[in-house]
Formats: structure tokens, sequence, C-alpha cells
């Protein structure tokens, strides 16, 4: 039997406990009505479509499709205009080129509640990094960029986009129509893994790079769908739903992938002949770049 002065003690920590929570749910209730009306005032001089008071114009690009309705809706507002998924997470689409100059020269910090959702997946780099770790990362990858870097890679491009061309060439001699989006995902891919990660050889051919691709593309629909579902903007939630743990296991997934081929790129570096290959070069690849800047950190 539970003595009663335990009794007062567990009852007093629950009370506490439940006042904490209410005070923490509060204060992020205020966080985000303040961060809407800054998002809607800075957005009110933009004339756009009419939103849902709750869950802005996501039902309606999940009732219609979301290309068709946001092209529809660049036609009827060809400047620009306010796009909302729920109440407090809200965009700006640009289709004129000068609006884009005077929106991208400002600089505005990145969003938190949008870039926090690919966390688990790309983790914290360049795209949600801000400030001064920023400008580190961003100088040890500059000799990534250097035009005789970039410039070989345009063959691959070439040679990527010939070999989609020529499946193109032979559906179309069957004389019915097909989704090309697959295809292009597939050579963007393949042109990332050899422009990237040195794979060349085997671009998505080998069953392990199949399966990064198949990750890949999960990952991509599973950010599209949380992103219109205003019940899914929640982690807590979403990391219980079957979609929210269906993006994890594609997570694990990618991460094995691109750990297997960091670690055989590592192992080779090892080796004589690679070494004195990559110091004969006048540049470095990609990865040997981002290796050699993780090694100095």
């Amino acid at each position: 039997m539970v003595p009663s002065f335990l009794s007062l003690s567990f009852s007093s920590l629950g009370l506490r406990a439940s006042g904490l929570i209410l005070v923490l749910g509060f204060l992020k209730l205020i966080r985000l009505l303040l961060r809407r009306q800054m998002l809607a005032k800075a957005m009110d001089n933009f004339p756009g479509p009419p939103t849902h008071w709750l869950f802005g114009h996501a039902l309606e690009i999940q009732e219609t499709g979301s290309l068709d309705k946001v092209v529809s809706w660049a036609h009827q507002f060809p400047y620009a205009h306010p796009l909302w998924f729920g109440q407090f997470i809200g965009f700006l689409n640009i289709y004129e080129p000068d609006y884009a100059q005077a929106v991208y020269s400002r600089g505005d910090p990145k969003a938190p509640d949008v870039y926090d959702f690919f966390l688990q997946w790309i983790g914290r780099g360049l795209l949600v990094l801000e400030g001064p770790k920023w400008l580190q990362h961003r100088k040890l990858l500059t000799p990534g960029f250097h035009y005789d870097v970039l410039k070989p890679y345009v063959a691959v491009f070439t040679e990527s986009t010939r070999i989609m061309l020529d499946k193109w060439e032979e559906k179309a001699r069957e004389g019915k129509s097909f989704d090309i989006f697959c295809d292009v995902g597939h050579m963007a891919l393949n042109t990332l893994m050899k422009c990237t990660f040195g794979r060349g050889d085997t671009g998505l051919g080998h069953s392990r790079d199949s399966s990064y691709y198949l990750a890949v593309s999960d990952l991509t629909l599973l950010m599209q769908q949380r992103l219109v579902s205003f019940q899914y903007h929640n982690d807590f939630i979403y990391w219980l739903t079957p979609h929210g743990r269906r993006f994890l296991r594609a997570c694990q997934v990618a991460h094995d992938h691109t750990d297997q081929v960091i670690r055989e790129r590592k192992a080779a570096l090892q080796d004589e002949k690679v070494q004195k290959k990559i110091q004969n070069r006048r540049h470095l690849d990609f990865l040997d770049i981002l290796l050699g800047a993780w090694g100095r950190q």
C-alpha cells in the first residue's frame, strides 16, 4: 500500500508537469501566431486565391492536384501569389523575374518550419545552415564549383540525357502517351551518382543503387504529402503514422547507401595509384573535396 505522503508527492508532481506542458504549449501557440502574423503582413500586398480558415490552400490542392491547381493560379495571378499549407506555413509563389530578383536578393533568414521537415533526410548541411557556420562550410566546398571541375561534367549530363531520349524514342514508336516524370527523375539521379559519388561505371544498374533511387523517390513523394497535409506538420504526430515510419525507413536506406559509397572511396584513397592519380589532377572531384574538407575539420 502506497503511503499517503507519497500519493500527495505524485499528485503534486503530476500537477506541476501538467502545468509545465500547458505553459510550453501556450508559448508554442504564441510563437506560431506571431509567425503567422509576420508572414501574413509580408504577403498582404500580393493578391491570391481565397484560403480555408484552417487548411489554407492545402485541401484545394489535394482535391485538384498540385500542379494543375498551381498552374491555374499562375494564369490568374501572373506575377506572384501567396500559398498557404495550413495557417502557419506560407510561401510566395513567384513567376515574374523582376519579383524573384527583388525577393531573393534580400537577406531574410531561412524558414525553419519547412526546412525542419528535411532534417531526418539531409541533416544540418548547407541547405539549412546560416551565418558563420554556413560561410565556413561554403568556403570548404568552393573548389568543387570551379569551372575546370564542372566543365567535364557536361559530357556526363549529355550522355545521361541521350540515354533518356533514346528510351523515349522507343516508347514513342508505340504511339501511346507515357509519363516522363520517373524517367527524368531516374536520369537526374543517375547523373548525380556519376558526378558526385563517382559511380560512373555502374550508374543505377547495381541493385544497391536502384534501392537508393527508390528510397529518394519515396522520400520526395512523402515530403510533398507531408507539406500539403496539415495534420502531419507536427513531428510527434507524423512519426507515429505509417507515412512517418515509411519516411524513416527510406532515410535509413539512403543513409546506408551514401555511407557505403564514402567508405569505399576512403578505402580507394588508401591505394598509392589512386593517390598519385589525384595528385596529378589540377582540381579534385566533388566527393574527394568533401572527404578532404571532412578530414581537415
